[in-house]
């Protein structure tokens, strides 16, 4: 059995029964009303997360976003990754017909369960690809109790 996980929307019963929303859709396509930006259309960063007795590794799509951009902050156990893509000056004479890029800032902040050793901590950035190694501190693994 595959198990997939969707996002929950609490709208997205009640939208399957607008017999409206084929036609707004449509209207959206050609730009004829302006298209409110929700929770779940605002850019999130995506990445992948591995780990070894070390370290853990981290590579984040960031597309278009200059690395000096890019801000990590590392406190304990926490990372906040924080991006901002600008938007591109336009020629005065071209008139926009539609626009789907996303400008703005992205944020990111994620709990690892183990504490990061702040000062070996490595950030390196190419091709749209933000790849952090964050080794773990020594002694933070925790421990178990032994039960008496």
């Amino acid at each position: 059995m595959v198990n997939s996980l969707m996002p929950f929307s609490p709208l997205r019963d009640i939208a399957r029964l607008d017999p409206f929303r084929e036609m707004d859709e449509f209207l959206q396509d050609f730009a004829l009303f302006p298209r409110l930006r929700t929770a779940d259309e605002a850019q999130r960063i995506r990445m992948d997360m591995s780990e070894n007795e070390q370290a853990y590794m981290l590579r984040a799509e960031l597309p278009g976003v200059q690395k000096e951009d890019i801000k990590v902050a590392i406190d304990g156990n926490q990372v906040s990754i924080t991006a901002e893509l600008k938007r591109e000056e336009q020629q005065e004479k071209s008139n926009m017909v539609r626009s789907e890029r996303y400008y703005g800032q992205q944020y990111r902040s994620f709990r690892l369960p183990q504490e990061v050793d702040e000062s070996k901590a490595e950030a390196k950035c190419h091709d749209g690809i933000l790849e952090l190694t964050l080794p773990k501190k020594p002694g933070g693994g925790g421990r178990t109790l032994q039960i008496q």
